[in-house]
């Protein structure tokens, strides 16, 4: 299984499980470990008296799991608006690349899969970029042309959280598969959202909107929730809600109308005559297939396998691609893969958050991190110095050693450094030392103290007290 990555659907049988120890519970702790969508199990005794134990396992959707059209074309889209100079556009209608897949989501309301109804190939319009403080709006034809792909959802989503769960989700696999980087705010990762109303207990859909090229999933959220204000308003006021393309400004927190939405009779598609149709054949299938990298699921499964760690610390450290491959090379450099985790979870994060740093644009490297994490675990140096080593190597700095020694942040080890401090400590701070001998045990912390500070923490407190105990 662990080297299947392809198969998702597993029969296993396993005969007289008791004598192995392996009971339901035993079972189902095994199973976890693969992080499977579905698992169920039952028992059962054979003809021949074999008891034995039936299971089924189902695992992670390994992308979209979408069927792929081999044969290909392409059609063209005709309409005219600012963004399209050439007033038509290449895109997908009748035989789109990819059809009736979905993605496994989950959220506080437990898991649900949110169906994709297509994934076509089109060729990019231009970025109409609108000035807040000017309330005037420019055009952008740098990406006119640039091919695409756009993922078509089903209506299953019924709420913002819902939404932001099925983006995360197509985002981390699409940066796992290395399609994009899907940075939003540079235009590599774009959403439209569509929404509608209807009263409780209503099957049919309420008639929708699209809201264009949203720049966050912040922003995505508040558009949502702002469009389902302006929808309810309006048909608890009497109106009706228009088909039609609105523009969400973040700024104002409101929507506004572009132009009426289209259908396809509209847009007169017709056989794009410049581009032949192209046919994928199923050796080509094949070998993208078995070249697919590991995704999230997966890795999930294995850090808690391979690497011990609990299941929080490894859904934590694969959200982001950057920053699993962050933590595979920390924990490869140091051979101390919890430590590694705490790091990242820790100290990375804490500091990507002040300084404002995505995991995207991170300059922090995985053996600058690693070689800090094992200088400090092998005593080399203190956990208040790895912090500032942390701070240097956050910045991009990759010569941990050399600035170890540059700075002077090598821990004691020479005992008879220990002594001689020690020593300087006693004669100074002869009162204390009276007091100490005279019963007052509070004292030895601040001798230890006196210590640390003379040797500017650069010395193990454990091995001081015990030396500081025997002079004493």
């Amino acid at each position: 299984m662990e080297n299947n990555t392809q198969a998702r659907k597993w029969a296993l049988v396993i005969n007289n499980p008791l004598e192995a120890g392996l009971d339901h519970a035993a079972i189902r702790e095994i199973l976890r470990r693969f992080a499977p969508s579905y698992f169920c199990m039952a028992d059962e005794i054979a003809t021949t008296g074999t008891y034995h134990t039936h299971i089924f396992l189902l695992a992670p959707s390994p992308t979209t799991n979408c069927e792929i059209t081999r044969y290909n074309k392409f059609d063209r889209k005709n309409y005219f608006y600012p963004d399209l100079p050439k007033a038509y556009q290449i895109s997908q209608l009748y035989l789109p690349i990819c059809r009736n897949g979905h993605v496994d989501i989950e959220t506080a309301a437990g898991q649900k899969a949110v169906g994709i109804h297509e994934i076509h190939m089109e060729e990019d319009a231009g970025k109409l970029v609108h000035d807040p403080w000017l309330d005037e709006t420019m055009v952008d034809y740098n990406r006119c042309g640039v091919p695409l792909l756009e993922i078509v959802s089903e209506p299953d989503m019924r709420s913002a959280e819902e939404a932001i769960a099925y983006l995360t989700k197509l985002r981390q696999t699409l940066q796992y598969l290395g399609v994009s980087d899907c940075r939003m705010q540079e235009g590599s990762l774009r959403a439209d959202v569509n929404l509608s109303v209807r009263p409780v207990g209503q099957k049919e859909f309420g008639t929708r909107t699209e809201m264009k090229n949203i720049n966050s999933f912040k922003a995505i959220a508040r558009a949502i929730a702002g469009e389902y204000r302006r929808q309810v308003e309006l048909i608890e006021d009497g109106g009706q809600v228009k088909q039609q393309t609105r523009r969400w400004d973040d700024n104002k927190d409101a929507s506004f109308a572009m132009r009426s939405k289209e259908n396809a009779q509209d847009y007169r598609y017709f056989p794009e005559p410049d581009l032949p149709p192209m046919e994928i054949s199923q050796a080509f299938i094949d070998a993208v297939r078995a070249r697919q990298p590991e995704l999230a699921e997966a890795k999930i499964a294995r850090y808690q396998r391979e690497f011990g760690l609990p299941e929080y610390d490894a859904r934590i450290l694969t959200e982001e691609k950057p920053m699993a491959e962050l933590f595979e090379r920390a924990a490869a450099v140091c051979g101390r893969a919890k430590e590694a985790s705490n790091w990242i979870m820790g100290e990375t994060m804490a500091m990507m958050k002040e300084k404002a740093v995505l995991p995207e644009n991170l300059t922090l490297s995985g053996d600058a991190l690693g070689a800090i994490i094992r200088a400090a675990a092998d005593g080399r140096i203190s956990r208040q110095s790895a912090r500032e080593v942390f701070a240097y190597a956050f910045d991009g700095g990759e010569d941990v050693e050399g600035y170890i020694k540059r700075h002077g942040l090598e821990m004691v080890s020479d005992d008879a450094a220990y002594e001689r401090v020690l020593g300087e400590v006693l004669a100074a701070c002869e009162k204390d030392v009276a007091a100490y001998r005279a019963g007052n045990e509070k004292v030895f912390g601040f001798l230890v103290g006196q210590a640390m500070k003379a040797l500017r923490g650069k010395a193990d407190p454990k091995k001081i007290s015990e030396m500081l105990g025997k002079m004493l």
